[in-house]
């Protein structure tokens, strides 16, 4: 079977989505599928240097990527979509990842002339919360052929069942199926916990691995955490702001951190990766992520695989697991809250162990290869007689 996976960009630094891709991809190579990657080159604050318009790879996955053209939050490739209208007849399915993106658009009508079946992961975007931003542009893109791409998928992708009913609701939607994103069960049997592994963080620190925006209610978890740190017995504690994002943004959690004269105990670093990450992760107390709206979360996965809690917002698309499981904590994005469960959580390092743990048994759920499993069977339910 070949599947075309098809993404506005595959640079991590637009967060879990195109971070996700690879691994997913991998996974579906080592299960005996035949994939390959159609993305643009695009990359917050510049181009990701690829060889364009002709076969090449991504981290070991085959793809071909093209230039990305127009500026600001309006991106095409006309040349991608010239590709995708010769070359989707090639592949039993494709598999588009994204919504509002005239990538998206026209892998899709590319695949609805040639009788190609695919598939959609919409990343949240068709919740009514994401609906309700910027909702003139929308409303605009699913009049003009989004709702019909939507409609005509094989099968809608979802991450997470909170995803599938909130953008079921909102656009009367009935064709979804929740396939989660996963973590390499290498991570869990190789990663123990050492406390102190963090390098260059040498006190206990709350971390925090996303795109600097304001969906992330990174500004509001700040607030709680200077207010918290008054408290004399969270004075050692430290806030790790790792990931960048809108300049306006991360200006303002600056600007923050100055007022309170806080420098001492709120770090940005800037975006992390590789060993980097691993060294931010290993080292850490807790992992918030108190987004005020999130389908999945995969930098959650990936701390609990490291045996850390995690603290996220109620509408985080895994929030009910993690309550479920032990594995954690969930709030509402207020100061308020976040401030009464953050005192809770600091407090407690027992606790904070205990769902440490949970949260590796959890994680062991989101394997890979069993993810893999159920996109084949998907892939199989699409109309394709491939084997």
């Amino acid at each position: 079977m070949r599947v075309l996976h098809v993404i506005p960009a595959v640079s991590p630094k637009y967060g879990g989505p195109s971070e996700a891709l690879v691994p997913m991809c991998q996974a579906l190579l080592r299960r005996g599928i035949e994939v390959q990657i159609a993305s643009t080159d695009a990359e917050p604050g510049g181009r990701i240097p690829f060889e364009l318009g002709i076969e090449t790879s991504h981290k070991g996955i085959p793809g071909i990527f093209f230039r990305k053209q127009g500026t600001g939050s309006f991106t095409y490739s006309l040349p991608l979509a010239r590709w995708l209208a010769q070359n989707v007849s090639a592949f039993h399915a494709v598999h588009i990842h994204g919504v509002f993106s005239h990538v998206c658009l026209a892998a899709a009508r590319a695949c609805q002339r040639q009788g190609v079946p695919y598939l959609i992961r919409p990343l949240g975007h068709i919740e009514s919360w994401s609906l309700a931003q910027k909702p003139l542009r929308k409303k605009l893109f699913l009049r003009t052929g989004g709702t019909r791409m939507l409609r005509n998928a094989a099968a809608l992708h979802y991450v997470s069942s909170r995803e599938k009913e909130l953008s079921e609701s909102a656009l009367k939607l009935n064709h979804g199926v929740v396939i989660p994103l996963g973590i390499t069960l290498e991570v869990l049997e190789s990663t123990e916990r050492r406390n102190g592994d963090g390098a260059d963080f040498r006190r206990p620190y709350i971390l925090v691995l996303s795109r600097l925006r304001a969906t992330k209610g990174i500004d509001v978890l700040l607030e709680a955490f200077l207010n918290v740190r008054r408290d004399k017995r969270f004075a050692d504690w430290q806030l790790v702001i790792a990931g960048d994002g809108l300049p306006q943004y991360e200006d303002s959690l600056k600007q923050i951190i100055r007022q309170e004269r806080a420098g001492d105990s709120v770090r940005l670093t800037g975006w992390l990766d590789g060993e980097a990450k691993s060294r931010a992760l290993a080292g850490a107390s807790l992992m918030a992520l108190p987004s005020h709206h999130d389908a999945f979360g995969l930098c959650v996965i990936e701390a609990m695989a490291h045996g850390i809690p995690v603290l996220v917002g109620t509408q985080v698309g895994l929030a009910e697991e993690i309550t479920i499981g032990r594995a954690g904590w969930t709030s509402e994005v207020k100061v308020s809250a976040l401030s009464e469960t953050l005192r809770s959580i600091l407090s407690d390092h027992d606790e904070r162990r205990r769902r440490g743990m949970a949260g590796r048994t959890l994680a062991r759920k989101f394997d890979w290869r069993q993810v893999a499993e159920m996109l084949v069977r998907l892939y199989e339910s699409m109309g394709t007689d491939a084997v």
